[in-house]
């Protein structure tokens, strides 16, 4: 790392300041970053209409290959499977050939594995090419909130990262849409298959965008930094800052700190304990249980398939709606705060909607309205909350030294978390009833307030240095004030 440090250091000779001097600035600066937003959310509602078509189409899969309970959800995990894979393997390669080749390659991957689902001529067949599916679904989970927070501005950063969650939530509602009001007149492959030209869209947007900075500093140099950089800022003097702090990380930055070697580092465990953490409790906190299986839930308690997959795309509209919310606020209010605002909501909501689901209330009367409004309620308080932050802490919590590897592994928990839950949902119905299953995740989400609150800090305002800084001086603890103040101060 020495000889790296060395060689950023000659490439500044005489002064970074001269050369910063000499950049000319693009005057599409803003439209860029504006690019890379459209991207995100693009990769993020793919992401939301790939996993949440399933709802809808599951019914229609399963008549046609007369599928047992089982067997759906082998269907419904096996794009999951594929996505804990996809983002295990991404790290690696976004680190050799850099973010945005990374997303370039996905996109083609989410282009053949979308075609080759809505082709496959049986059920085995449309699980594999769900799991290919996947590989591109986790990879882009992987690489694009990375990729987006590495581009993006400080005071920007959530904004722009947690529109991939919104996006998620379009593509959620994209997909119920097309399963309540398209299962009649269009068939579940033609539901899959057109998944790919947004993909398409992707792939050739990428073409236009810069490198990452960060990427480019640790590949290329701080010159590919400042090339990077002079495409999505227009202030000579917030360049100079960002790559000022760039070149003294990677001048601290030691070999035993870097890749997969440098995650074992003690020094990094408080960023890994709360990342992974608030990833694990996004997905087991029961919402992806909701929408994959809402239709299959409110079927059980007597509700009728339109009726269900009306009360699903109800769903999918809270959650957009709530993530949107959440996005415009999250630098504003904090990511600890506002997962503590809302977490005790998610809990009251689902100790409800298990209350009414044990009465077993008689379909149209007083007690599906109430399964109704419980169930939205509980959209709401999590969408609103955990589901804006939890892909947003593992773009931004760790050093650039082990980025890649780091996320990889977020996204993988994230991924593997949302697999759990997704091929036992059935199963634990079966054991613990469906007003059961309920208050067992109401738990799930009491223990995620008491995480959030003893071991996440807030790291809303700081930048990618100022959190690296505050784990190397031990300051990333949820006792203190937000990490950015600290560190100015």
């Amino acid at each position: 790392m020495q000889e790296q440090s060395s060689t950023l250091h000659q490439q500044f000779t005489p002064s970074p300041a001269k050369a910063i001097a000499q950049l000319e600035l693009s005057p599409y600066a803003d439209h860029m970053m504006r690019l890379a937003a459209t991207v995100a959310a693009i990769c993020g509602g793919l992401y939301g209409y790939d996993t949440g078509i399933i709802a809808g189409a599951l019914i229609l899969i399963t008549k046609e290959f007369q599928l047992q309970g089982t067997m759906q959800e082998f269907v419904a995990a096996a794009i999951l499977a594929g996505a804990v894979a996809g983002a295990l393997a991404t790290g690696t390669m976004s680190e050799a050939i850099g973010r945005r080749r990374s997303v370039m390659v996905i996109t083609i991957v989410y282009i053949i594995g979308a075609l080759a689902c809505a082709a496959a001529p049986d059920v085995w067949s449309l699980i594999a090419a769900r799991f290919f599916l996947g590989l591109a679904v986790g990879g882009s989970t992987q690489v694009v909130p990375m990729y987006i927070s590495e581009l993006a501005p400080a005071e920007r950063r959530g904004k722009l990262v947690t529109l991939f969650n919104v996006a998620i939530g379009i593509g959620i509602l994209l997909a119920n849409i097309v399963g309540f009001t398209l299962h009649e007149s269009w068939s579940w492959r033609a539901m899959v298959a057109v998944a790919a030209v947004p993909a398409l869209i992707v792939f050739i947007s990428m073409f236009f965008l810069p490198q990452s900075p960060r990427w480019a500093a640790e590949n290329i140099g701080l010159h590919g930094a400042l090339d990077a950089l002079r495409q999505v800022r227009n202030c000579r003097h917030a360049i100079h800052n960002e790559v000022k702090q760039i070149q003294e990380t990677a001048q601290k930055t030691r070999d035993e700190d870097r890749g997969w070697r440098g995650l074992g580092q003690s020094w990094v465990r408080p960023a890994l304990v709360a990342a992974l953490g608030v990833a694990f409790f996004t997905q087991c906190g029961g919402l992806e249980m909701m929408i994959y299986y809402a239709p299959t839930f409110l079927s059980q308690a007597g509700f009728g398939a339109s009726s269900a997959l009306l009360a699903s795309l109800g769903v999918a509209i809270v959650y957009c709606l709530m993530t949107l919310i959440g996005c415009l606020n999250v630098d504003r209010i904090g990511r600890r705060r506002l997962m503590l605002i809302m977490c005790p909501g998610s809990v009251l909501s689902l100790i409800g909607l298990g209350t009414v689901f044990a009465l077993n209330p008689q379909p149209g009367g007083l007690g599906s309205w109430l399964i109704v409004a419980f169930l939205l309620l509980f959209i709401l308080f999590n969408a609103g909350g955990i589901q804006v932050v939890g892909w947003l802490l593992g773009a931004e919590m760790f050093p650039l030294s082990m980025r890649s590897q780091a996320t990889s592994l977020h996204a993988a928990t994230l991924w593997g978390s949302n697999l759990i839950v997704t091929g036992t949902a059935l199963s634990l119905v079966h054991v613990l009833t469906l007003g059961g299953t309920m208050w067992f995740y109401a738990g799930v989400n009491i223990v995620s307030f008491l995480f959030v609150l003893y071991f996440v800090p807030e790291t809303a305002g700081s930048s990618l240095e100022d959190i690296e800084a505050a784990l190397k001086e031990k300051r990333f603890r949820p006792d203190r004030e937000r990490i950015g103040i600290l560190q100015n101060a």
